[in-house]
């Protein structure tokens, strides 16, 4: 496990030094992993019809629902390493 959370952790870092911008969908992909393997299963209700940001942002986490930390890491790592 303390090889792929050093992996993760590199994958962070390496995602805000990206070449390009990534699109939407794959930038809402991105954070929804992240929350993902950081803090579990999506928490809280979700977000109002007024609050169109936080509604994608919540929508991209609980897509994730159900999955692993180890398998949201890889998958993140995976991702970014697509990226770049």
């Amino acid at each position: 496990m303390s090889d792929l959370k050093s992996a993760f952790e590199a994958a962070v870092a390496n995602a805000s030094k990206l070449a390009g911008r990534p699109d939407n969908a794959t930038l809402l992909r991105i954070y929804g992993l992240y929350k993902q393997a950081t803090q579990g299963d999506v928490q809280g209700a979700k977000p109002g019809f007024s609050d169109l940001v936080g509604r994608a942002k919540w929508d991209a986490w609980n897509q994730q629902k159900g999955a692993s930390t180890e398998v949201a890491m890889q998958a993140y790592i995976d991702l970014i390493e697509s990226l770049r």
